[in-house]
């Protein structure tokens, strides 16, 4: 199917579902509409860039991207280096980094790179959401008691305690505690949404209703807590990076921060692609298209300072559950955004940020996903160590620290399995006969190893070496296994190999069907090839 063809039938496929799409489109709206707003706030920017990436994702990454159904915006997995990024060096570089970042998917999206960004151990990927779901709760938890988060992860951690402590025996003249019922009330609202929530009502996100709730609790009470401060002329809030900041772009340690915003978007928004990928049954992702429309978008994003975007799963798995069948939903979504922050900036103003920060909160504790530590845990210890690592690193450290840590061990397991091989011995004194088991991989690594224990069998036995719990043996091993044979039957023994074994499990399926053939006697005999080391 050539790509105009392509394009007439996704045309047509538009055509025939923009009611379900529009219907779809509201849905994602009313979901990405508080998060774009908490997202900026946990990012320390003002809550209009964050509405502005929502606008750019939904009318130009919709348009473009390479995954029908999903959708971008600002995320919470770039909420930690946002915050980090203006806390070091200022908002105005914010755009610059996204520029770069932008720059860098465009360019990988071009060179076919998008796959790539796939090949990341699950347990770094899950072990990297869930470092960043610890730093937003961590963070979120003084946002939603109207307190400002703390210079590090783990001291926000450490002082969640004092948090609760301002909330439950506030001072006189503080508002802690009023912002934390207003927060407590949100959170709740949530919970109950997803339990009780009635079948008609079932596509109405629990975000929004939390939102609603935190919003006329705190107004009811008359709560003198802090409002989402959004400007009646959003294009007042740009922020345009200066020719000064375009300069300091050029830095290493800019350019760094750069790659790292370009690598964890990347992997957050085609992790977010796949798994949309298995919600429902249309176009398959295209993931380098996805790759050079997520570049396009954060340049967009970057030229007017916004937040940086990814492939969003809360979004996503919203408009395929809403019923959207195509990119239509995502794009009209960006409209409503637009038309909400030209039309009714009034109304996002009633909004607390405790009710927000309360929604993030939850957020981050989600991304601590319970059930998909028990599905790493079942695949070892050794993967569970490595999601573990992951997310200490990022805690303790940084995010691109943790991500680091846990690649390198990731790649460490991926070399000792493919490098590591397991003999035993078993001898019987009676038969004069040795049993040589081998496990694991046997390469040229493994040589040092198996000659070894080879060396210790005695002279003159019968040696059995059984290779059916081998993954894999190269040339080397064989070459080596051929001259201990040769010394050992000049020592008077000899030694048996299964190399039918051997024979079966490298044959090419061709190969196996003609074998099958030649036992039963219904085919040309071919010569069978011999998977014996050189004499």
């Amino acid at each position: 199917m050539t790509a105009a063809t392509a394009q007439m039938g996704e045309i047509e496929t538009m055509k025939r579902s923009w009611p379900q799409d529009l219907l779809a489109s509201v849905v994602v709206f009313l979901v990405a509409l508080p998060l774009c707003l908490g997202v900026a706030i946990a990012s320390g920017a003002p809550p209009a860039l964050g509405l502005i990436t929502g606008i750019i994702g939904g009318l130009v990454v919709g348009t473009l991207a390479g995954s029908p159904l999903q959708v971008s915006g600002p995320a919470a997995g770039l909420a930690v280096l946002c915050y980090q990024l203006v806390d070091e060096h200022g908002l105005i570089m914010m755009g610059v980094v996204g520029l770069i970042a932008g720059a860098l998917q465009l360019i990988a999206g071009i060179a076919r790179l998008g796959q790539w960004f796939r090949a990341i151990s699950p347990s770094v990927i899950h072990g990297m959401l869930a470092g960043i779901g610890v730093l937003i709760l961590g963070s979120q938890f003084h946002v939603m008691i109207d307190d400002s988060p703390r210079g590090s992860g783990i001291e926000n951690l450490l002082s969640i305690p004092e948090a609760i402590y301002k909330a439950i025996f506030p001072m006189a003249m503080d508002s802690h505690h009023l912002a934390a019922i207003t927060g407590v009330a949100t959170i709740a609202a949530i919970l109950i949404w997803n339990q009780f929530k009635p079948k008609q009502l079932s596509m109405v996100p629990a975000p929004l209703i939390a939102v609603i709730v935190g919003t006329i609790v705190a107004a009811t009470a008359g709560f003198d807590i802090k409002r989402v401060a959004v400007p009646d002329n959003i294009v007042a809030s740009l922020n345009i990076p200066t020719m000064e900041a375009l300069q300091r772009g050029l830095t290493m340690e800019i350019l760094l921060l750069g790659v790292v915003f370009a690598f964890v978007a990347s992997a957050e928004t085609l992790l977010c692609a796949t798994a949309v990928d298995q919600m429902h049954t249309g176009p398959r992702t295209k993931y380098d298209k996805e790759l050079r429309a997520q570049g396009i978008g954060n340049m967009l994003c970057g030229a007017v300072g916004a937040l940086p975007m990814t492939g969003v799963i809360v979004r996503s798995s919203a408009n395929v559950q809403a019923g959207a069948k195509s990119r239509l939903s995502a794009i009209m979504h960006g409209a409503w955004i637009l038309a909400t922050v030209v039309a009714l900036p009034w109304l996002l103003a009633l909004i607390p940020t405790a009710a927000l920060a309360a929604i993030l909160v939850y957020t981050g504790y989600k991304l601590v996903n319970i059930a998909q530590i028990k599905k790493i845990a079942s695949y070892g210890r050794v993967e569970l160590a490595i999601y573990f690592a992951t997310l200490g690193g990022i805690v303790v450290f940084d995010l691109l620290t943790g991500v680091i840590i846990g690649f390198v061990l990731a790649t460490a397991k991926v070399v000792y399995t493919f490098t590591h091989v397991r003999v035993d011995l078993e001898d019987d004194e009676m038969a004069a006969r040795t049993d040589v088991f081998l496990h694991g991989s046997a390469t040229f690594f493994s040589i040092p190893r198996l000659a070894s224990v080879l060396e210790t069998v005695k002279p003159g036995r019968e040696v059995h070496v059984h290779v059916e719990h081998l993954d894999h043996i190269d040339h080397a091993c064989l070459d080596m296994l051929g001259a201990w044979e040769k010394q050992h039957k000049a020592t008077g023994g000899s030694m048996v190999m299964e190399w039918q074994d051997l024979h079966d499990r490298y044959a090419s399926p061709y190969q196996k069907m003609q074998d099958a053939s030649d036992e039963r006697g219904d085919g040309p005999k071919k010569a069978r090839p011999v998977l014996e080391p050189a004499a």
